[in-house]
């Protein structure tokens, strides 16, 4: 962990980044809200993962949006590709090393809701880790015992809210459920999610905001629909449609994290 936090120290300079975003599939054109960037694959980073799933760049980049600091995380590592809940574990460590203080995730989803359809962005506003995994089993230590009553933090998600209230661009507000993955999910397991309170169902964010909050870093999130959850149309899920449906949403998630960021600085 150190080892990446002095690489990217070192290639960083002055530049000390308080916001840190990590990207999620098909949403690497989230990255064109960044003015003068800096970029560094992945695989020249010591310890980062390197991510073997179509629609994830593998890139951090460094630089503004509007005045203020930002280090972007395109692209991530998920527990189903290797069973590791703790594949983020360097980068969130080593954002929060090199000066981010606020982490803001991004995934895509599937809905749960009729009035929540593809191309629609969420504010996750609380979560279900319904994979069974967790990125800090196995620490030796009571730092472990991480309280998750505020896992997403109260003033970050006025931010956002406030700034797709200034865009008029509608954020809706719910809870994300985690599945490992990688296959789908079932008619039966949505209508399951459906009753313990989901609003929304993927496969990630939910271990990289347990990190998070153990390495003390605030955390907003926010889910782009790319599809309605199994059984909902009658019509069989791929990852394609994930990559084909997320721009449409990124746009939209991309203008409110700018102005949300922007207004910051």
């Amino acid at each position: 962990m150190t080892g990446a936090a002095d690489f990217l120290k070192g290639r960083l300079g002055a530049h000390a980044p308080r916001y840190g975003i990590v990207l999620g599939s098909g949403l690497g054109s989230l990255v064109d809200a960044v003015a003068e960037p800096l970029r560094i694959p992945y695989a020249e980073i010591p310890g980062f993962p390197v991510s073997s799933v179509s629609g994830h760049a593998g890139e951090f980049v460094a630089g503004r949006i509007g005045d203020t600091p930002v280090a972007v995380l395109s692209g991530r590592a998920h527990y189903y590709e290797r069973g590791d809940a703790k594949a983020m574990r360097v980068p969130i460590e080593t954002l929060k090393r090199i000066g981010v203080e606020n982490l803001i995730l991004t995934n895509s989803a599937g809905s749960l809701r009729e009035d929540m359809p593809p191309g629609s962005v969420m504010r996750i506003a609380d979560h279900i880790a319904f994979a069974g995994a967790n990125p800090l089993i196995g620490l030796e230590s009571d730092e472990r015992f991480v309280g998750m009553t505020n896992a997403y933090d109260a003033a970050l998600a006025i931010g956002m809210e406030e700034a797709a209230e200034r865009l008029g661009i509608p954020l809706a507000r719910g809870v994300y459920m985690w599945f490992s993955g990688p296959s789908f999910e079932t008619p039966a397991e949505i209508r399951m999610a459906r009753i313990l309170g989901a609003d929304a169902v993927g496969m990630s964010t939910v271990p990289e905001v347990i990190l998070a909050r153990f390495f003390g870093l605030k955390v907003a999130a926010a889910s782009v629909v790319t599809n309605f959850a199994a059984g909902m149309t009658g019509s069989e899920l791929s990852h394609e449609e994930t990559k084909q449906m997320a721009p449409l949403g990124g746009t939209r998630l991309a203008a409110i994290l700018k102005e949300m960021i922007s207004s910051e600085g």
